[in-house]
């Protein structure tokens, strides 16, 4: 599987679960509070939502700001797949 469509598919599990409404009804999580696999997760999800997804620079930089933001959605598509 090649890497925009790791990407893209990672986009579509963040969608299921709102990041927007996952923050709303939790607080952003503390890096120390996360695991590896919830950290890797959580930025391919971002990086699959960055303003310009065509551009990979530019989602890389994306998902390195804001990977905390969706941290609980990382933690809700882990935790359904166990």
């Amino acid at each position: 599987m090649n890497t925009s469509r790791r990407i893209l598919l990672a986009g579509m599990a963040g969608l299921a679960v709102a990041p927007t409404a996952a923050a709303a009804a939790a607080p952003s999580a503390e890096p120390g509070d996360v695991t590896v696999a919830e950290e890797r997760f959580a930025r391919t999800i971002a990086a699959a939502h960055a303003p310009d997804i065509i551009c990979a620079r530019q989602a890389a930089r994306y998902a390195d700001a804001h990977w905390p933001e969706y941290v609980a959605a990382a933690r809700a598509v882990i935790g359904s797949r166990a």
